[in-house]
């Protein structure tokens, strides 16, 4: 788009009063207060609205300049919906001190961080061996001293994805529990998509309308949910085995252990990318704990328990954030280190799953964090 010409309020009364005056045959009063100063000025502030309501009109007309709510009905003229947030999932381990007499956790139960900025509800797990149906809950047999469950976000959020040992409040008091935690950080929540990334999406959705293309594939996966990644391994079977005219298709919700509901969403929206004559099967990744360790020399004038307290989080950050069937480089994690803190000195001892190589991981894997552990 051609650069418009927009002009202040001073440069339209100045360009009115010299076209004014050089039309004239005598000096013209525009000092302030006359009559024809005042006409200028009025005539300014009409022109200023005008310009305003053609950049107004402009930006609704382009979704690269509409925002918020303009921009969903910009892009749902083509069938395109923003996507919503959310609610991060994980698992809370009640306890108690006194195991004499059984226990039930009910559905729904809630949770929260210390800080009281998170709820958390217990949810249906049907898996798990404490599920009892018939109670409604998790049930914690007399002798037994805690059980784990599943919890998700009350809230829909990125907020929500709370780290380790955070959750610790009992928000509804449970007969025969004392207390609850989280011994992994919890995963999966995000914020609504942004305006920025709905208009990338809508860029891949407008390329993803030829079909049966990697694009248009990886467009239908993105757009069951927020966070997904995936990796596309054309013409060959899960065992990695050749097999032409398959698509073996690994998607990852940032937990690498995605829900069969979530899978199955997956492989319906694919199927409606696919060309025809093409097989293919969705899997979650077969998740490589990996686990990092090291002495960390902290600088002179650095809190030490701040600075390896960092490093410990950057490295599980990162772990986690490994894209499927990538391998985790030693050398990598080094940098990785050194790079979280300002006050890290040196780094000795350090190993990756035990060792000093390379943790392999083969396409259908995804790294995740496993113990950190900085000294």
């Amino acid at each position: 788009m051609a650069t418009l010409n927009i002009k202040t309020f001073a440069t339209l009364v100045r360009d009115q009063a010299t076209a004014i005056q050089a039309k004239a045959n005598a000096l013209v009063d525009f000092t302030v207060g006359s009559i024809l100063r005042s006409v200028a000025e009025s005539n300014a502030g009409v022109a200023l609205w005008l310009e305003s309501l053609i950049l107004k009109v402009l930006a609704l007309t382009r979704a690269a300049t509409s925002n918020g709510s303009d921009l969903d009905s910009w892009v749902g003229d083509y069938g395109l919906t923003r996507l919503s947030s959310t609610a991060a999932a994980g698992s809370v381990t009640y306890s108690r001190f006194t195991p004499t007499t059984s226990a039930l956790v009910p559905i729904g139960a809630r949770v929260q961080t210390a800080d009281f900025t998170q709820t958390f509800v217990v949810t249906v797990d049907t898996t798990n061996p404490a599920y009892d149906a018939g109670l409604g809950g998790y049930l914690i047999p007399a002798t037994v001293s805690s059980v784990t469950v599943p919890v998700a976000a009350q809230t829909a959020s990125a907020g929500s994805n709370v780290q380790a040992n955070t959750v610790s409040v009992i928000l509804d008091a449970i007969l025969g529990v004392d207390t609850v935690n989280n011994s992994a950080a919890f995963t999966g929540g995000t914020d609504g998509e942004s305006d920025a990334a709905l208009r990338t999406r809508f860029v891949a959705y407008l390329a993803s309308l030829a079909r049966g293309t990697l694009a248009a594939i990886g467009y239908a996966i993105t757009s069951v949910q927020l966070g997904l990644k995936y990796s596309i391994i054309e013409n060959v079977n899960h065992a990695l085995v050749a097999q032409p005219g398959n698509l073996t298709i690994i998607v990852d919700d940032g937990t690498g252990s995605p829900s069969s509901d979530l899978l199955n969403s997956v492989y319906l929206a694919v199927d409606a990318y696919r060309a025809a004559g093409i097989t293919f099967a969705v899997f979650a990744p077969n998740v490589v704990s990996v686990s990092f360790s090291a002495i960390v020399a902290v600088k002179t004038g650095y809190d030490a328990a701040s600075v390896k307290g960092a490093v410990g989080q950057v490295v599980t950050n990162y772990l986690s954030s490994i894209p499927i069937g990538t391998s985790v480089s030693y050398n990598r994690m080094i940098q990785v280190a050194f790079d979280a803190s300002p006050g890290v000195g040196a780094l000795t001892s350090v190993l990756l799953n035990g060792g000093t190589s390379d943790v392999a991981i083969t396409a259908v894997q995804v790294g995740k964090a496993g113990t950190v552990a900085i000294s």
